[in-house]
């Protein structure tokens, strides 16, 4: 049977509030098994643990870089104790989503971007201290990650997804190097990503995780430019329930069956997240 792991997916977003239970089920009925629900800051913990024990599926817990300049210093130490609370939670399975995000021009000025770097140097330390693989937020960053995660690198090595990887070939075998798996989703289906097509392509098969990063990331079907928008037309809602989709295109390109596709992600998955093989039979 054919079945899917969305690694990543925010089903506690606004854009679901009033009817994340038919989402949930329209994913089920096209076979998407489990979702991966990584928080993005302290408010949303709660969430996303209730969300993943509400669908049997599972959770992350982390500041998200785009929100560590609301974040305080102290929801680090936040982070530390919840992480300690639900160690015996199987539906907790990464400290995500955590990273560095230089594509936001204003982020990228000081103390800003020293400020996301203080935050993603210590939640990799928590993610150490907790024996935690790490979900990335990667966004024209990924030099920077990398050096972090080589200095700070637990003993028996990092496991975990570089989520939306959007890198150069180099930087993709980087992260592998480092034991990451690298997520693939909305990017890969427009025509003018070249690049990215070819590294789903080409990259061995055993690196390859699927996600959708919905409701952000839609696939071209979806996506309304700025244009379109603006003359009245509406920009479609991304939700997991599109991931076989996506996944259909990456298989294409790769001259794989479908089935091929899906067996081999959702054993990278259950790699890149120990923890999910409790929760997903294969």
């Amino acid at each position: 049977m054919t079945f899917w792991i969305d690694t990543h997916c925010h089903l506690d977003a606004a854009e679901f509030s009033s009817d994340v239970v038919a989402v949930r089920a329209r994913a089920a009925a096209g076979q998407v098994a489990h979702c991966v629900l990584p928080a993005v800051g302290v408010g949303n913990f709660e969430a996303v643990r209730r969300l993943a024990h509400q669908f049997s599926d599972s959770y992350a817990l982390g500041i998200h870089p785009l929100c560590v300049h609301q974040a305080q210093d102290a929801d680090l130490q936040v982070l530390d104790a919840e992480l300690a609370l639900r160690k015996s939670d199987p539906r907790l399975v990464a400290v995500g989503e955590i990273g560095l995000d230089f594509f936001v021009p204003a982020l990228t000025q000081s103390p800003l971007r020293e400020r996301q770097a203080h935050f993603y140097r210590e939640q990799l330390k928590l993610a150490r201290k907790h024996g935690l693989p790490v979900i990335l937020h990667v966004r024209r960053s990924a030099d920077q990650l990398l050096k972090q995660l080589r200095e700070l690198a637990p003993e028996g090595g990092w496991r975990g997804i570089a989520h939306a990887f959007n890198g150069s070939e180099q930087q993709a075998m980087e992260f592998i190097k480092l034991g990451f798996k690298l997520g693939f989703g909305g990017a890969v289906t427009f025509e003018p990503a070249l690049q990215l097509k070819r590294l789903a392509a080409e990259l061995p098969l055993e690196v390859l995780v699927m996600e959708t990063d919905s409701p952000d990331i839609p696939p071209q079907w979806l996506y309304a430019t700025a244009a379109q928008r603006a003359a009245g037309q509406a920009q479609g809602r991304n939700e997991p329930g599109e991931l076989p989709r996506i996944a259909q295109l990456v298989a294409g390109l790769r001259g794989l069956p479908i089935e091929a596709l899906a067996a081999a992600t959702t054993a990278n998955a259950l790699q890149a997240l120990p923890r999910l093989g409790a929760l997903v039979s294969c």
